[in-house]
């Protein structure tokens, strides 16, 4: 029984071997179908695209709003609570102790449900951005796969953030320029 498994797991593993073993005619007739089709591809960055909308300035200008909004609450929160806690430390040394241990719960809370609004607000700001700027990158996508069609490029690639340390100009094309002009 050990001799039969022996025998077909080094039949199996002879098999894999010999069958990723490309002959050089192969590998040939590969390089020349690399070398006979040239790769062009496009490149354009993103975030100058998407600052030159016009839909940028909008959304912006209404994200600005919505952040003063709840920077404004955040502020009157804070003033109160740093009221209450002024108060408290002004007279804890005349309070009971139960009314004490009440105020402190008190205060306890308040900071407790300001830092709950804080991290809700950061959240709903977050969601809020991205919901706002959602159509205008998925418009920039859309042309960008438009001009792609186009000009018959392999990819097109996103240069910022240092995604493309190099890229050679003969071989691709900065459509960064068309994409604004297109998307006004």
């Amino acid at each position: 029984m050990k001799k039969n498994l022996l025998f077909l797991a080094f039949a199996f593993i002879s098999l894999t071997v010999s069958a990723q073993h490309t002959t050089p005619a192969a590998k040939v007739q590969q390089q020349q179908i690399a070398v006979s089709a040239p790769l062009h591809f496009g490149y354009f960055s993103f975030d100058k695209v998407f600052h030159t909308m016009p839909g940028y300035a909008i959304a912006k200008h209404n994200m600005d709003e919505l952040r003063e909004k709840y920077d404004a609450e955040t502020k009157r929160v804070e003033t109160e609570f740093n009221a209450k806690y002024e108060e408290f430390l002004d007279g804890q040394r005349t309070y009971a102790k139960t009314i004490l241990e009440k105020r402190q719960a008190e205060l306890r809370e308040l900071m407790e449900k300001n830092i709950a609004f804080k991290a809700e607000a950061t959240r709903l700001l977050q969601q809020a951005e991205n919901d706002a700027y959602a159509p205008l990158k998925a418009k920039i996508n859309e042309e960008a796969k438009k001009i792609g069609k186009q000009k018959g490029f392999a990819f097109i690639i996103n240069t910022d953030n240092n995604a493309a340390p190099y890229l050679n100009e003969e071989m691709g094309e900065d459509i960064t320029a068309l994409l604004e002009e297109t998307l006004k």
